[in-house]
């Protein structure tokens, strides 16, 4: 079967092709590097042909609402209509739990594909998942050394791979709507995770808690990241992955975009 991957280059991305490669099948690249602009549409009815399943893990380096809903509207959109002229049975994307209970930017553009991708032609499946263990050094990143400026967030980290695993057998099966809520196996503070990272990483860097403003900062601080149901829960806890990292530093810095915020 050829699965196409929108974002195939990104962190999650890339482990969707592998976990397709191994499961047999026969994954499609859809990304600048490979030809393609998920945006624009060039070179993308090419990359389609005999395509059977789209995963779509595309991602925006962004915190702006204005930006984010602009480009997953635009993806989302040229993505479901290139599928309907492939012939395309199943579009499967990546989205984030508590999207519609925290109200930053970012979340205003998973809304909006979420929504495009529903009242597209294609048979679907959104998957929502928690944040994964690289959230917390993404960011760590936004703010350069000495300081570590980390919000009050309550989250359930979950292993990149895991969730590639799990989209694999989304996109395998039949297509289902809005899948169980995907997480991983520990509630955290992302305050906390960020200390462990710091010290683990022997960084010498003044660690600033804040709480955001307003009724964002409050879903953020209590349970609107988290799951609201039962679901899929993942194995590796952020100490298991901030062991793995140690043992291999280069593997966590490569291909970093597409992580959920």
């Amino acid at each position: 079967m050829r699965v196409a991957v929108a974002g195939g280059t990104g962190l999650v991305g890339r482990l969707v092709v592998e976990e397709l490669a191994a499961a047999g099948q026969e994954p499609v690249v859809l990304a600048r590097s490979r030809g393609v602009d998920l945006v624009s549409g060039a070179g993308l009815d090419a990359a389609m042909t005999g395509v059977d399943v789209v995963v779509d893990v595309s991602n925006v380096t962004t915190m702006s609402g204005k930006k984010a809903v602009s480009f997953f509207d635009s993806v989302g959109r040229t993505l479901l209509a290139a599928g309907e002229r492939a012939g395309v049975r199943h579009h499967v994307a990546l989205s984030i739990v508590g999207i519609d209970r925290v109200g930053h930017g970012y979340y205003q553009g998973k809304l909006r594909q979420e929504s495009v991708v529903k009242g597209g032609p294609t048979p679907w499946t959104v998957l929502r998942a928690t944040q994964f263990h690289e959230f917390v050094e993404q960011t760590l990143d936004l703010v350069p050394s000495p300081l570590a400026v980390v919000p009050r967030m309550r989250t359930q980290p979950v292993a990149a791979r895991e969730v590639a695993q799990h989209l694999v057998r989304l996109a395998l099966a039949p297509a289902q709507g809005m899948a169980p809520e995907l997480a991983g196996p520990r509630v955290e503070q992302l305050v906390d995770l960020a200390r462990r990272l710091l010290r683990a990483t022997h960084q010498r860097r003044l660690l600033v808690p804040v709480r955001l403003p307003g009724a964002t900062g409050a879903a953020m601080a209590g349970d609107g990241q988290l799951p609201t149901g039962p679901g899929p829960r993942g194995r590796q806890t952020f100490d298991e992955w901030l062991a793995h990292r140690r043992r291999n530093p280069s593997a966590s810095r490569e291909g970093e975009s597409g992580g959920a915020v």
